[in-house]
């Protein structure tokens, strides 16, 4: 169900010098990294194994709020969440669509639930 989660920090390089320390223990590294560049302005770390990022750090949220994304088994689910979170009294923060700045084929719908934090439906195949 769940495909990863993501945590607003209010200092990108000291988060990181901290999850780098702490989770290498684990196995747990840096698998993908998203500049400012990339992002529009923000830079998130993707930490992970065998080359999936699967728990997030990055700027640009408020550090508290959670970004949690749940697996979807196809696009058309990631569209019916969207369409009922929405229903639901979902705030929009990204309608359904395909975020090529993570990989070609990552498709993804965004809403802010009651107390604000980012809910994702994703799907990772065509």
């Amino acid at each position: 169900m769940l495909d990863h989660v993501g945590l607003s920090v209010s200092d990108f390089a000291k988060a990181r010098a901290f999850y780098d320390a702490a989770l290498k223990p684990l196995g747990v590294a840096v698998v993908m990294e998203v500049t400012p560049e990339m992002s529009g302005g923000h830079a998130h770390l993707g930490y992970g194994s065998d080359g999936k990022p699967y728990f997030w750090i990055g700027t640009g949220g408020t550090p508290g709020h959670v970004h949690l994304a749940l697996a979807a088994a196809d696009r058309a689910s990631v569209d019916a969440f969207y369409a009922a979170a929405m229903a639901a009294g979902g705030t929009d923060n990204g309608p359904p669509g395909v975020r090529a700045e993570y990989h070609p084929n990552y498709y993804g719908a965004f809403v802010l639930d009651p107390d604000g934090h980012n809910i994702e439906a994703v799907c990772h195949t065509v």
